[in-house]
C-alpha cells in the first residue's frame, strides 16, 4: 500500500481574501481556505477526515474500507479515490435503488475499483446497526468501517488541524455541515477570542448539535471550542435548491471567478452574505469561509425547492 506521504498533497491549503463591496460596506472582511485545491480527488474535509482513518485501517492490519453514502456523495468519491491510491479495496453502499446507467459520481467510484451495493431507505436508516453489519461482513469480508461522510474521532482530529495553518488573523470561521465532523473538528482547533459556525445543508437539522457534541467528546473526552449553526440557508433540503440560491452562485462566479459547489458551498457563502447584511457581524470581523470543493463540470444541479 501506498503511503500517505507518498501522495502529493497540497498542505496547508492556501487563503486567499475576497473583495466584496457588500461585506466591505458592512466591515467585515471574507477569507477564503481554498481546502478544495488539496488533492484533486480528495479535496478538502475527504483528506482531513480520510487521513487518520486510512493510518487507523493500517494499523489494524485491514485491506479493505467500506462506506455509506448517497448516489452523489462526495464522500463516496473520495474513498474510492483513495482505495486506488493507496492500494485498499473499497465497497461503497450506497443510499436507495441501483439506476443505470450510473450518474458520473457513481461511475468514477466504479471505476476507480469500488464495489457498489445498495441499501433500501428504510434499512439505510439501520446502516450501523449490528444486523445490517454482520451482513454487510457476510457479503464482503472483513472489512474497515467509515462511517458516513467520514466523522469519526479520526476525521474530527483531522479536522481540527485546519485553523492553525491560517495565519491570517480571524474572528469567526464558518463552514458547511453534513454530518458536522468538519465543524467538530475545525471548533476544537481554535484559539482564544476565535469562534465557528457551521451552515447544515440538511432540513431539519437540530439534530446536528447533538451530533458535533458527541463527535468532540469521541475525539477530545470534552465539548470543545465556542460553534453555533445556521440552520436557515437549506434551501429546502439536501441538494435542494431555490431560484434565488442559483442566482447568487452565477452572480459569485461573475464577482469573483469561483464556481461555488451547489449542494455545500453555495449555501455556505449566501449564509455569510445575509447574515453580514443582516448585522449579525459587528464591523472589523474578519471571517474565514472553508471551500472543501468547487463545483466539477459533471457535478447535478441541485433540484429545486420550495
Amino acid at each position: 500500500m501506498a503511503g500517505l506521504a507518498e501522495v502529493p498533497a497540497d498542505l496547508p491549503s492556501p487563503v486567499e481574501e475576497v473583495a466584496d463591496e457588500r461585506l466591505i460596506g458592512k466591515g467585515v472582511g471574507l477569507l477564503l481556505k481554498r481546502d478544495d485545491l488539496i488533492h484533486p480527488d480528495i479535496p478538502g474535509n475527504k483528506w482531513r477526515k480520510l487521513r487518520g482513518n486510512l493510518d487507523e485501517a493500517c494499523r489494524l492490519g485491514h485491506d479493505t474500507l467500506l462506506t455509506f453514502g448517497g448516489a452523489y456523495s462526495n464522500h463516496i468519491r473520495a474513498v474510492a479515490a483513495a482505495g486506488r491510491l493507496f492500494g485498499f479495496r473499497t465497497v461503497g453502499v450506497i443510499r436507495g435503488e441501483e439506476h443505470l446507467p450510473l450518474n458520473p459520481t457513481l461511475r468514477f467510484a466504479a471505476d476507480a475499483g469500488m464495489r457498489l451495493t445498495y441499501l433500501d431507505r428504510t434499512a439505510y436508516r439501520a446502516k450501523t446497526s449490528p444486523a445490517v453489519v454482520d451482513r454487510l461482513r457476510a457479503e464482503f469480508g472483513v472489512f474497515y468501517l467509515l462511517p458516513e461522510g467520514g466523522s469519526n474521532a479520526f476525521g474530527v482530529r483531522g479536522c481540527a488541524e485546519l485553523p492553525a495553518e491560517i495565519d491570517h488573523p480571524f474572528d469567526v470561521i464558518c463552514c458547511s455541515c453534513g454530518t458536522g465532523g468538519t465543524l467538530a473538528g475545525i471548533a476544537a482547533g481554535l484559539g482564544p477570542g476565535q469562534r465557528a459556525l457551521g451552515v447544515p445543508v440538511l432540513r431539519g437539522a437540530g439534530f446536528l448539535a447533538d451530533e458535533v457534541d458527541a463527535l468532540q467528546r469521541a475525539a477530545f473526552g470534552a465539548n470543545s471550542g465556542t460553534w453555533t449553526m445556521a440552520y436557515d440557508f437549506h434551501f429546502g433540503g439536501y441538494a435542494k435548491s431555490t431560484p434565488q440560491l442559483a442566482r447568487f452562485i452565477a452572480d459569485f462566479h461573475d464577482r469573483h471567478g469561483l464556481a461555488l459547489e451547489p449542494v455545500y458551498e453555495a449555501k455556505l457563502l449566501y449564509a455569510l452574505f445575509a447574515l453580514a447584511a443582516a448585522d449579525a457581524f459587528p464591523p472589523g470581523t474578519t471571517i474565514v469561509a472553508v471551500l472543501n470543493a468547487l463545483a466539477r463540470p459533471s457535478m447535478p444541479s441541485p433540484t429545486a425547492g420550495n
